[in-house]
């Protein structure tokens, strides 16, 4: 049980008052109402975070607290807390009288800051202490108990709200910046401290800016007992992690990334949640948060359990909670985790150890239903928010609206270009012709969905080593391979997501515990990396063609996908209008090719306006410094052709110059 001696603000009543309080004229004032209900137990209410949970409200004049709480099978719910001791009997809730199996009731004198859990004695009749739910705030863990707070606050991002719509549009550049909040940065004088949401807000807000990453998305910031978990493992989906402070001091920090023009993505979890004592697990004595079939309900790889998204109450639950972080909290989109572990019974299992749906298949027909009613609430009551999946199967239609027969996604991962990516540079250059079709394979199904190109926190953990050492070769050639590859990933068709550190080549795996080793920027190579991405961000924002037509085939053409010889790739990304056509090229030997032709799209005056191998980035400088003109050489199926030098594992850019001949070349 909970320490009953700690601190609390309220004023203590006694047992036999609040007993007469909590029954005075319940009914007349429960937040439900008959409308609530049938909503509910249709899977349809998506504002429960507005009837559920603990609210600060006022009765006969008394200032106090109201409860409620889905527990159908369970045979009596207390409050319990440091306003009554932690009493199981002095504070009972009332069972309403339709088949909703909420359980109700009105303490007065019970404030803001107030410590509580229910009680509950389960349909076994066992003892069973667990937090709410639909807790605003949970405390600090490794303590376990939830506390009556609000969610109030004066947001400042009205204007931000109102451009949303055009700035977060698929037809605009989105390039993440994804963190994890407690090693992104710790306190320099205290290292095992890490820094509040306010502390991050006075660093990360001018950092994002500086790089000019569009967005950040936070790795879950709902509360989680177990720090190791990285936020996966959630027990509070209505609590800002007490790690960083108060639910206002996260809005504190979204609200100053508004202002300054930074969409804020957060990680969601309706995938599967932890067998925790104090959460979601047998709630009430039964499994009624989770599949009651161990085949469908407990994950073998996360030792966890999978929602029961065939049961109303608890899609009312999830889908409350995804419009709870978007209308609170004012998030600009969620990042839906482990998408094809809800889709598929026998995602990590053999069949043997899967469960089958009605028609003998291993399709989650409950998750599918589910995903298609989560997105088809999000975007019809949020304008200008985004929905992204991480998905990793070949499901079709994925970000297909659902009109359509889709699931209605905004975007999805695409995991199959990231495997090819990395697996191909990885390889030694003088064996990568061998596997050059790994990187122009992508292309064959780039447009079939809305894909976000990640390297996400899931690719420098558990052994797979750091981006940088990923790349083969002495140190230089590291670098080199790494800025080559960056550009690749941002002139690729799609949306882009990079995880914390990558961005400056950090060398060690990301551990959870630590903060990023800054430190690394006194070196040129890191700073030089630092350098690539901040300019492949203004390039990014700064040149239609490389967002306009993010997923659509009308946005590249390839001009020689088959230069194996020479690990030679090059193509053009265009836009809506013929000037703004880029011309791509990757050299991934570390031979220096001079005068190395290709055709080109137009004739004119075409010059570099990129260049990983630029000495400010740590490259050997081998440029080409004079715009090239066209000539009538044919080459690459292309009239025109120009001459170029073509750097060491390096990757070019060219932009026909305004005013010169745009007769197209064929």
């Amino acid at each position: 049980m909970p320490n009953a001696k700690r601190n609390t603000p309220s004023k203590k009543s006694s047992p036999k008052e609040s007993v007469l309080d909590a029954f005075k004229s319940v009914w007349a004032h429960s937040l439900f109402t008959d409308f609530d209900v049938s909503l509910f137990l249709l899977g349809k209410h998506f504002r429960l975070y507005e009837k559920m949970g603990a609210h600060l409200c006022t009765v006969n004049n008394v200032a106090g607290t109201y409860f409620a709480v889905w527990a159908p099978n369970a045979q009596q719910v207390a409050v319990t807390g440091n306003f009554n001791g932690w009493s199981r009997e002095s504070h009972q809730l009332n069972k309403r009288w339709d088949k909703s199996g909420i359980w109700e009731g009105f303490i007065p004198h019970v404030a803001k800051g107030e410590v509580y859990k229910y009680y509950l004695k389960g349909f076994d009749g066992s003892d069973i202490e667990k937090g709410d739910p639909y807790a605003l705030r949970w405390e600090h863990p490794p303590q376990k108990a939830s506390i009556v707070w609000d969610v109030d606050y004066g947001w400042k991002d009205k204007a931000w709200l109102k451009k949303r719509p055009k700035l977060n549009a698929l037809n605009q550049p989105i390039s993440v910046y994804e963190l994890h909040l407690g090693s992104w940065q710790r306190d320099p004088s205290n290292p095992e401290r890490v820094l509040s949401y306010g502390e991050i807000a006075n660093t990360l807000v001018p950092y994002i800016l500086e790089m000019g990453f569009t967005h950040v998305e936070l790795m879950p910031i709902m509360e989680y007992p177990y720090y190791p978990s990285w936020g996966y493992q959630v027990t509070g989906y209505f609590a800002a992690s007490s790690r960083h402070g108060a639910p206002q001091d996260l809005m504190y920090l979204i609200d100053q990334l508004h202002q300054h023009n930074i969409a804020v993505i957060l990680d969601w979890v309706p995938s599967h949640f932890p067998g925790d004592a104090n959460g979601l697990f047998n709630f009430d004595g039964t499994h009624l948060f989770e599949h009651a079939d161990m085949r469908k309900g407990f994950h073998p790889d996360w030792k966890s359990y999978i929602f029961n998204y065939d049961r109303n109450e608890v899609r009312s639950f999830l889908i409350s909670n995804a419009l709870f972080w978007l209308e609170k909290y004012h998030a600009d989109g969620l990042r839906v985790d482990a998408v094809a572990s809800m889709l598929y019974f026998d995602f990590s299992r053999t069949p043997e150890e899967a469960g089958t749906n009605e028609y003998g298949g291993s399709e989650n027909l409950g998750a599918i239903s589910f995903l298609k009613d989560l997105n088809e609430a999000v975007y019809g009551n949020y304008q200008g928010v985004q929905t992204i999946a991480e998905e990793s199967s070949t499901f079709d239609g994925v970000t297909r609206p659902v009109f359509a027969g889709g699931l209605g996604f905004g975007m999805k991962w695409m995991m199959g270009w990231m495997n090819d990516t990395l697996k191909y540079f990885k390889n030694d250059p003088i064996n990568r012709k061998y596997h050059h079709h790994q990187l122009t394979f992508s292309i064959s199904y780039a447009f079939s969905e809305n894909f976000m190109l990640p390297f996400s926190h899931d690719e420098v953990v558990h052994g797979k080593s750091s981006m940088i050492y990923k790349m083969p070769g002495d140190e230089w050639q590291k670098f080199a391979n790494l800025r080559a590859l960056y550009a690749y990933m941002f002139t690729h068709p799609g949306t882009k997501l990079l995880f914390m550190g990558n961005e400056f080549a950090q060398t060690n795996e990301w551990n959870f515990s630590e903060s990023l080793n800054w430190d690394l920027l006194q070196y040129a190579p890191h700073a030089g990396m630092q350098k690539v991405v901040k300019a492949l961000n203004q390039l990014y924002r700064t040149e239609p063609a490389l967002y306009q037509y993010n997923f659509s085939y009308e946005g590249f053409e390839w001009i020689n996908a088959d230069d194996m010889d020479h690990s030679v790739f090059t193509y053009c990304r265009k836009g809506s209008k013929p000037k703004d056509t880029l011309l791509v090229v990757l050299n991934l030997t570390p031979v220096y090719r001079e005068n190395f032709r290709l055709g080109v799209p137009a004739k004119g005056k075409w010059k570099e306006i990129f260049n990983t191998d630029a000495s400010e980035f740590y490259g050997s400088n081998k440029l080409n410094p004079k715009a090239i003109a066209t000539e009538n050489i044919d080459c690459n199926h292309h009239k025109q052709s120009i001459a170029i030098n073509l750097p060491p594992l390096g990757a070019v850019i060219f932009k026909k110059e305004a005013g010169t001949n745009a007769k197209k070349s064929t």
